[in-house]
């Protein structure tokens, strides 16, 4: 393995099993930040030892990840593969077992709570001093010590500091000799230099088993960070069954990196000054594992939410423009590719730009724009389109319409002076025309868009909903 100038090294370790979890990008960018503060390097390494689970298209959705959240190639050592070291698993695992810090074991779990009593307790260490050799199904346990403590020294959680008596003779290697997780995850740190372990908290109850690990194959073990697990609103420790936690779907639906970086970095740390929304340098610079808090994190998808539209609305209207372009030109965009016009667009972009908090929201706030005829939203026009008055209503307009100067402010002063002739005022005057001409009670300001969709489509949608009122 490549050294560092500094000498750290950490290291990105997800399993290729399913879609990008929001904790491993939140321990990707804890990661990721420290290599670059110390001038140190980031490994990525592809656990991929579940052969039944693990896919190339994971793999491939783990690398697209990262690099949409600004870790491409050129950040990071890899993609090294776990199932590549596997020779180096077998290789530890034979040195415990020669120097007696491992043995084979041919108990199964029903003779262990036979002996025990208890489903709930642990292995009883009875094939510790039987000697057995290897033979199939008989796996191998580590011996643990039966004193002392194993002190874990966490730049988050302090010490935490475990009885061995506590920790059961744990199986490194299965019956059908393949390593376990806990061991291959130690040697490999071992193998590819890593200096520094930064992790979710869910994995601390197996860090004394792994320092033990460490110190028994002669190394010394990484400096661990535990990051805080993130949680719901109801304080439940977030769960892909149950909560939006995919991070493919959050960039799906129009959030940007950078709002995605920014607000996972919070998540466990604060910057000073009550600040929130930081440059992604700033963040960097002034991250410190050491105040990263222990106590459970609340991913808050409306905070999110906040972030992502203060991110949009900070966009210059020409990068605002550039960002949409996946929404109105791909195979989502509910219009024909030949009715989208660009410079219409670029009209209405900084209206928009200003109502958003998803990019994804673009194609509702501007989609009558583009297609033959408004969308159909039958609340919305039960709302608006209250019998008889709006008949009256939109039949004055239309015949306004047809020959007022065709400019927002004309338009606008026209439905007033008709709506004030009724006692309405302008939001309840305008609301039919809204529901006629753009389908929705909610979009762009409605007099600039009627100016950009133009005098012709205006007329013949008013008058097909004064049709449609009968």
């Amino acid at each position: 393995m490549a050294s560092s100038p500094s000498g750290v090294r950490v290291r990105f370790a997800p399993s290729p099993t399913g879609m990008f979890h929001v904790g491993n990008a939140r321990s990707l960018l804890y990661n990721w930040v420290l290599a670059k503060q110390s001038g140190g390097a980031l490994v990525l390494r592809i656990e991929d030892t579940d052969a039944e689970r693990s896919k190339p298209e994971w793999v491939q959705g783990i690398l697209d990840a990262m690099a949409w959240l600004g870790c491409g190639p050129e950040e990071y050592e890899g993609p090294l593969f776990q199932s590549a070291y596997v020779q180096h698993h077998r290789d530890a695992i034979d040195k415990l077992l020669a120097a007696g810090q491992a043995y084979y074991c041919d108990c199964v779990r029903e003779q262990v709570v036979a002996r025990t009593g208890s489903e709930h307790k642990g292995y009883d260490g009875f094939c510790r001093d039987r000697g057995l050799t290897a033979e199939p199904g008989r796996a191998v346990r580590f011996r643990t010590p039966d004193e002392g403590q194993t002190v874990v020294r966490d730049l988050v959680r302090g010490e935490p500091t475990f009885a061995n008596s506590t920790i059961e003779d744990f199986v490194v290697a299965r019956g059908d000799g393949s390593p376990v997780f806990l061991l291959a995850n130690v040697v490999d740190d071992m193998v590819m230099g890593i200096t520094h372990v930064i992790r979710a908290e869910e994995h601390l109850p197996n860090t004394p088993k792994q320092q033990l690990l460490w110190q028994a194959l002669g190394h010394e073990p990484p400096v661990w960070a535990h990051a805080p697990i993130l949680v719901n609103e109801k304080r439940q420790k977030l769960s892909k069954r149950r909560d939006r936690v995919a991070l493919e779907d959050f960039r799906a639906e129009g959030y940007l990196a950078e709002t995605m970086r920014n607000y996972l970095m919070l998540l466990g740390w604060a910057p000073s000054g009550n600040r929130e929304i930081l440059p992604w340098e700033d963040l960097v610079n002034e991250f410190q594992l050491e105040d990263v808090n222990p106590s459970p994190a609340f991913f808050d998808v409306k905070k999110l939410r906040a972030f992502n539209g203060d991110y949009i609305r900070a966009m210059s209207v020409e990068e605002f423009i550039s960002a949409c372009q996946p929404w109105l030109r791909g195979e989502a965009a509910p219009w024909r590719p030949e009715d989208y016009d660009e410079d219409v667009f670029a009209v209405v972009a900084p209206l928009a730009q200003t109502r958003v908090s998803l990019l994804g929201e673009i194609v509702a706030m501007v989609d009558f724009l583009f297609l033959p005829e408004p969308p159909v939203d039958e609340a919305a026009w039960a709302k608006a389109m209250t019998g008889e008055s709006a008949v009256g209503l939109l039949t004055d307009v239309a015949a306004a319409f047809a020959d007022v100067a065709w400019t927002a402010e004309s338009l606008k002063r026209t439905v007033e002076e008709l709506g004030a002739a009724r006692g309405l005022k302008l939001g309840k005057a305008q609301a039919p025309v809204r529901v006629a001409v753009t389908g929705r009670t909610v979009g762009l300001p409605l007099f600039e868009s009627l100016e950009v969709l133009g005098r012709e489509r205006t007329l013949h949608r008013i008058r097909a909903a004064i049709t449609r009122l009968g």
